[in-house]
């Protein structure tokens, strides 16, 4: 990649001055975010949740950053909102490893015995 040419990040910032509606563009900053600065992260989910409440992808990842942050009550919403979601657009696969978080945030995973 020669020096000149935009980073990752750079490249999402200026697709979402051009569609900050976009959620797939929503999602990836959210999830370019995620490790090094997950309350920008935190605020990029948010916006999902709240103007694309469809977009199933961000349910496990918001849920799982809320988690990080000590928000089990908040997470474990997050997370039943996510399977509601999930199970309506016929994502099962969503809502699986979604069924799978919710029990181990509320202490119901077994697959350690």
């Amino acid at each position: 990649m020669s020096p000149s040419a935009p980073s990752r990040l750079q490249q999402l910032l200026a697709f979402y001055e051009e569609d900050p509606t976009d959620p797939f563009t929503i999602y990836a900053l959210a999830t370019e975010y995620r490790a090094d600065d997950p309350k920008l992260a935190w605020e990029y989910y948010q916006k999902l949740l709240t103007e694309h409440p469809d977009y199933v992808g961000t349910y496990y990842h918001a849920g799982k950053l809320l988690e990080g942050f000590g928000k089990k009550d908040e997470a474990e919403q997050v997370y039943r909102k996510g399977l509601v979601v999930s199970r309506k657009a016929g994502q099962l696969h969503a809502a699986s490893e979604l069924q799978q978080a919710l029990n181990s945030c509320l202490g119901m995973d077994y697959e350690d015995d």
